[in-house]
């Protein structure tokens, strides 16, 4: 009886991490967010193509890497490359703009064309779930909490993360551009 107890425990221990996960998202496809102008998008509506989410910030020191963004856009999109940006206010208030704010000041000073998003936390208890997938245990060697604004991840035509890259990486470093060629020939 007591063999029989400890086995009994021993599978349901061992189980437990595998139901937790049967739960948990597969991939960014599983989201839904909200646009810029407020409008719901399901990312599902972007399958097939590789994407690099960006949280992004209007008053950083990082804050070029918006015109970056859109040479890569430009340089990609035509091959199916999709950059989301995702405005945070998660450090030093760099982010401090409505959306309708945050839109003007992308499309007047950066000529930005990409899809923006409402501004969303991307750390902490208000943590958006996409950012959660993104910075999840369930991508160990990506996983983490984001360091600053302009940390981007490139997710494959699944909808997998496959890699992440820091602020100090900009969009268009070879190391980039070569993983979305990558991306874009899988």
């Amino acid at each position: 009886m007591k063999i029989q107890t400890t086995l009994l425990t021993l599978a349901i221990a061992l189980a437990s991490p595998f139901a937790m996960n049967a739960t948990a998202e597969d991939s960014v496809h599983e989201f839904k967010v909200k646009d810029i102008e407020g409008k719901d998008v399901n990312l599902a509506d972007y399958k097939g193509k590789p994407l690099l989410i960006v949280n992004v910030a209007s008053k950083c020191g990082a804050t070029p890497q918006y015109e970056n963004l859109q040479a890569v856009y430009e340089q990609f999109k035509d091959k199916g490359l999709v950059i989301l940006g995702f405005p945070a206010n998660n450090y030093g208030g760099q982010e401090p703009g409505t959306d309708e704010e945050i839109k003007t000041f992308c499309t007047s000073t950066y000529d930005v064309s990409f899809p923006m998003f409402s501004k969303v936390s991307v750390k902490g208890d208000d943590q958006a779930p996409l950012f959660k997938y993104l910075t999840a245990a369930e991508n160990p060697d990506k996983q983490g909490d984001i360091g600053w604004n302009f940390e981007k991840f490139l997710v494959n035509k699944d909808g997998k993360l496959i890699r992440r890259f820091a602020t100090g990486t900009k969009p268009d470093a070879p190391e980039v551009t070569e993983a979305i060629t990558k991306a874009l020939a899988e």
